[in-house]
């Protein structure tokens, strides 16, 4: 597996970015909606509301802040390993974004359970009574039914070998070693 540095560094800054604005509104989340305050955007259908989630979407696994740690870390492991093998070029280019943002999302919120033991969500819809969120869940939420989308109308089964081709990376192997 060959790694394009131009493309790995602009990632990394991607991925930084999206980690950095989910760390900054969860903060400035926090700091503004301390005390139960609620702060409606559309009264009656969203609003900002802050609360700790100490389990995963949905209100799922209270207190399973280890395991949840440990498949979020074991998910941001796969994601990099399969991002390392997409190959360059446009074509790939939708693909390899969203496999940036869903890491991203991991990752913030992967920062939330190891140092806090719980995770900040503050985006509600009242309207619908939705759990509550936080923007790295819209990263991961977003980006896979984009992922879904590509796969089933934009990539044809040929496009996604890659992935699963170990053949390919034994010969690229074997010809940089010519």
């Amino acid at each position: 597996m060959k790694i394009n540095p131009t493309r790995a560094a602009k990632a990394l800054a991607l991925f930084i970015l999206l980690v950095a604005l989910d760390l900054f509104t969860k903060s400035a989340a926090v700091n503004a909606l301390k005390g139960g305050k609620r702060i409606p955007l559309i009264p009656g259908v969203l609003e900002f509301y802050y609360i700790q989630n100490r389990g995963a979407a949905f209100g799922m696994f209270q207190n399973g802040t280890f395991i949840l740690s440990l498949v979020s870390l074991a998910a941001l492991v796969v994601l990099v390993l399969v991002y390392l093998k997409v190959p360059d070029g446009r074509k790939y280019l939708p693909l390899r974004l969203v496999l940036i943002f869903i890491a991203a999302g991991a990752a913030g919120n992967l920062y939330d359970r190891i140092t806090l033991k719980y995770v900040r969500d503050f985006i509600y819809f009242s309207l619908i009574d939705f759990p509550v969120f936080n923007v790295a869940d819209i990263y991961v939420t977003c980006s896979v039914f984009i992922l879904a989308f590509l796969i089933f109308f934009r990539y044809k089964e040929e496009d996604l070998q890659f992935i699963s081709s170990q053949e390919q990376d034994r010969a690229q192997h074997s010809a940089e070693d010519r």
